[in-house]
């Protein structure tokens, strides 16, 4: 894989250099930014792979950052912060990131999950004869560019809201639960509290539907789950 750009953001500059002395280890080029407006300023310079976010700054905090980021940019996110309920979790994934660390952490494993994100995502995005367009009406998705375009008209989705897009769309009729669709794209255990799903799916219909409140490209199964 080339040689891939990290941006760190947090106000901590301990942390910041930390999490930068291991990431250059790995072979990563390194940004680093203070605070959220220095790190959205840096995004539109620089071309970055992947985000890893502080929540709690001063300014702007992590959650609203990411939020913007998501409104141009589909990289990988990885929140890193000092809340550790399973809520906070929650929120932070339903902002758009794709993953979240808690302080305090152990340096290996966040390069263990920056590895694990880039991996994901190029392999998401690479281009390849396997890959295919998916119709549905005046839907379409081309998993080879990671393009959406409804009536010819193009929506920026971030990276988990394609993937379950993908997901109901390559099985259109196929009825999947809200634990499905959650192990099928975060790669992790499902808790009956967790409403990460739904609200993915509430955002993807804003973007696709034309009228979000009567969807015909991702309807519910009223006690079962969604499908395409």
């Amino acid at each position: 894989m080339p040689e891939k750009t990290i941006l760190i953001v947090d106000d901590e500059s301990e942390i910041r250099n930390l999490i930068s002395i291991y990431l250059k280890n790995e072979g990563y080029q390194v940004v680093d930014a203070p605070d959220a407006l220095t790190a959205l300023d840096i995004l539109k310079k620089l071309k970055i792979d992947l985000v890893i976010l502080d929540i709690m700054m001063p300014v702007m905090d992590g959650i609203e950052a990411c939020l913007k980021m998501r409104e141009e940019y589909n990289m990988p996110i990885i929140f890193l912060s000092a809340k550790t309920e399973d809520i906070d979790k929650i929120h932070g994934l339903a902002s758009g990131a794709e993953d979240y660390v808690t302080k305090p952490f152990n340096p290996l494993e966040l390069m263990a999950r920056v590895k694990s994100q880039l991996r994901r995502y190029y392999m998401t995005s690479e281009k390849n004869d396997s890959s295919q367009c998916l119709e549905k009406g005046d839907l379409k998705v081309d998993e080879k560019t990671n393009e959406v375009f409804i009536r010819n008209r193009e929506v920026r989705l971030t990276p988990k809201e394609f993937q379950i897009l993908s997901l109901l769309l390559r099985h259109q009729g196929q009825v999947f639960s809200i634990e499905q669709i959650y192990e099928s794209v975060w790669k992790e255990p499902f808790y009956k509290s967790d409403n990460t799903v739904m609200v993915h799916i509430t955002k993807i219909r804003d973007k696709i539907e034309e009228n979000p409140k009567k969807p015909i490209y991702i309807q519910t199964v009223w006690g079962v789950g969604y499908k395409a």
